[in-house]
């Protein structure tokens, strides 16, 4: 994998919060990648700008263990919703993804408004 300037990376964690897993977290200035698998692997990536919602979940489970899972909405048609699951620092986490959808919103010029619009629009233009 090409190094890449990451802000912020982590693995989903599993049994009191060890990170034996094969799902891994990149956060970069313009999207978020999640890998997972060993032998079939899978890559998303989702740009920054196009996440509409981030919630925070955290458990009785995943609060014993200090961890959170965020839970995302997309305009992006292949991940409309996605889970970056069982992290440490949840909260803090979140609050930096937020701030970065915003400033990549803003660097690009993006508003909500342009992903309420439906396929029935798209037609009429």
């Amino acid at each position: 994998m090409a190094e890449q300037n990451f802000v912020w990376q982590d693995r989903k964690r599993i049994l009191f919060g060890l990170p034996f897993t094969f799902t891994t977290y990149h956060l970069t200035p313009e999207k978020l990648l999640i890998r997972s698998g060993i032998l079939n692997t899978q890559e998303e990536e989702i740009r920054l700008y196009r996440i509409m919602d981030v919630t925070l979940r955290r458990s009785l489970w995943e609060r014993l263990f200090g961890l959170g899972t965020i839970h995302c909405c997309s305009a992006d048609k292949s991940t409309p919703e996605f889970d970056i699951r069982w992290i440490p620092h949840s909260a803090d986490v979140k609050e930096q993804l937020s701030n970065m959808i915003e400033t990549e919103r803003e660097n690009k010029r993006v508003s909500s408004r342009e992903f309420m619009a439906d396929e029935s629009d798209e037609e009429m233009l």
